[in-house]
């Protein structure tokens, strides 16, 4: 089932919320399973690209904006994916990256960085200069935050003029869990205060208005705010619709918008189909589907280990722990405890910080290791049983490693389009 974005808000008021999934990962294998997913169901796929992941001077992937959209677009023609299914969309778009520089300098990378996403294709824009820069408080007042925002979205707007195509969508507001999960375990997350979400609205759409962006503001259809969802490295807290009651009648209020919910992670079918229902039908997932990636490719390595004779003792897990030995920069604080639990963190976490090394040529080397190892055995069913049970109708065929892998993600993926899909339209 197709959804534009605009709709989102309309299908709401008339009762009969529906969603949308972000995929908010630029895993290959991911995207290609998000595409595929998309095109055997017609629905949207939405995109998403962070400012720390992707940006003009590459970021930490070491792609710019038109590096994704190319390798979104690439994928997709592989898998017969049609374009008009495809949107991609910036998440955090803003000074992030540059945080430890003057307010300016680092204004001024972000509108180097907007202009590339939009000039690249990407039409969902997520406006996040919440975040303070050198000698500034570290969050922002929301004043600070709306005129820099606004100062953003004038340059989205002369981008997407001068690149041609639809006009850019935004997201406004930044009450978003800690990026990449909790780092500690959690028993309670407090949703956003009603008169908290009013008000971002409110200096949002007056700083906008001032800046000449008024026909702009029309096409901000969503609000980032808290449900009182996350994980940490342990533990996930789930959704639980009566503590929403007041910052539900937001929608009321504000008809042009919706909630956009980040870290929907494993909530699964039950919390999510509430999360729509209730006004958050973007739901943002992320680590939880490298990590479900990272639990196939785990599996298959057990496999191999007691199946092909020269593969050796898990040597797929023994190359990532010695890669974030290594290069401990993207876990190391993050993770805590004794040496046995950071052991475990590592490769197990909920926050799946194990993803960042995923792209490295030793990891990359590791998984065709695997791949090709596997590549037309065929796995006996106890061993499926032992290791996979749940992809134990690979068992007794030439096995295709990449299948197994992609079939797992697609297994968290319907968890969302369930949800998303679960009000008849």
């Amino acid at each position: 089932m197709q959804i534009h974005l605009g709709e989102l808000a309309r299908l709401r008021a008339e009762g009969r919320p529906t969603g949308i999934t972000s995929v908010c990962s630029a895993h290959p294998l991911v995207l290609r399973a998000a595409l595929r997913h998309g095109r055997l169901h017609s629905s949207t796929v939405l995109i998403e690209a962070t400012c720390n992941q992707v940006n003009h001077l590459g970021g930490y992937t070491g792609m710019t904006p038109a590096d994704f959209a190319a390798l979104v677009q690439h994928i997709a023609e592989e898998e017969d994916c049609p374009s008009e299914l495809v949107v991609l969309g910036g998440d955090h778009l803003g000074p992030n990256p540059w945080r430890d520089r003057p307010a300016e300098e680092a204004m001024a990378e972000a509108e180097k960085m907007v202009a590339a996403y939009v000039e690249a294709g990407f039409r969902k824009i997520h406006l996040d200069a919440s975040m303070g820069c050198k000698d500034e408080p570290i969050a922002l007042d929301d004043e600070t935050t709306a005129c820099r925002a606004a100062r953003l979205a004038a340059v989205a707007e002369a981008s997407a003029r001068r690149s041609g195509g639809a006009m850019p969508v935004y997201v406004i507001g930044t009450e978003v869990p800690p990026p990449g999960g909790a780092d500690h375990a959690l028993t309670t997350i407090e949703p956003t205060a009603a008169a908290a979400a009013r008000k971002t609205i409110d200096i949002h759409r007056r700083v906008f208005e001032q800046a000449g962006l008024r026909e702009a503001f029309t096409r901000a259809i969503g609000l980032v705010v808290q449900p009182g969802v996350e994980f940490g490295n342990h533990n996930v807290i789930f959704y639980d619709r009566s503590k929403i009651a007041e910052l539900k009648s937001v929608l009321a209020d504000q008809p042009q918008f919706v909630f956009e919910a980040h870290s929907t992670d494993y909530q699964g079918t039950t919390p999510l189909t509430a999360l729509v229902e209730d006004g958050f039908p973007i739901l943002k997932v992320g680590p939880e589907l490298t990590f479900v990636l990272r639990e196939a490719l785990y599996g298959l390595d057990l496999i191999a280990s007691d199946l092909v004779p020269d593969y050796g003792e898990r040597p797929l897990y023994a190359a990532m722990e010695t890669l974030m030995l290594a290069q401990p920069k993207n876990w190391s604080q993050h993770y805590h405890g004794t040496e046995a639990e950071k052991r475990w963190l590592r490769h197990y976490s909920l926050s799946d910080r194990i993803r960042y090394y995923w792209s490295s040529s030793d990891a990359q080397s590791a998984v065709e290791r695997l791949c090709d190892a596997l590549r037309g055995k065929t796995v006996p069913l106890p061993l499926f049983w032992q290791h996979m049970p749940a992809a134990r109708h690979f068992a007794d065929a030439p096995l295709e490693p990449e299948q197994v892998l992609i079939w797992r993600v697609t297994r968290s993926l319907a968890d969302y389009h369930a949800a998303c899909g679960a009000i008849k339209r």
